[in-house]
């Protein structure tokens, strides 16, 4: 495992994830999602699916350490953009339950802020 690309990446992906995440909190609509038209959902799968392949196929490491996080990351965004793409009326209808959503939310914030403090942190010698 290459601990640098480990880190290369998730100083940009840890980031990203925690400020698009808590930006959605802070915006939190539950009729946001339910009420998205079919095409911006198709849109953001194409997005969201591009971003996860892109993860996986620089950094699919599955090592009980940090990293695997990075590689959890990239293959819940292949699934949920393929998700999106293909099936993008029942990718709304999932945001029927709002304690489902705030909870995958907070998990989501906690990964990004594990991966921007281990990207940032001193490496130890």
């Amino acid at each position: 495992m290459n601990i640098d690309n480990s880190r290369k990446i998730a100083a940009i992906v840890g980031p990203v994830l925690t400020v698009m995440v808590t930006a959605e909190l802070r915006f939190w609509n539950p009729t946001l999602y339910i009420e998205q038209i079919t095409p911006l959902v198709y849109l953001s799968g194409i997005l969201i699916f591009t971003a996860g392949l892109a993860i996986v196929r620089s950094h699919n490491v599955w090592a009980l350490q940090w990293p695997v996080l990075l590689t959890f990351v990239g293959w819940a965004g292949i699934l949920m953009g393929l998700t999106r793409i293909f099936f993008p009326q029942s990718y709304k209808a999932q945001f029927r339950n709002d304690n489902v959503v705030l909870v995958v939310e907070m998990i989501l914030i906690l990964i990004g802020i594990i991966l921007t403090v281990q990207a940032y942190r001193r490496p130890s010698r």
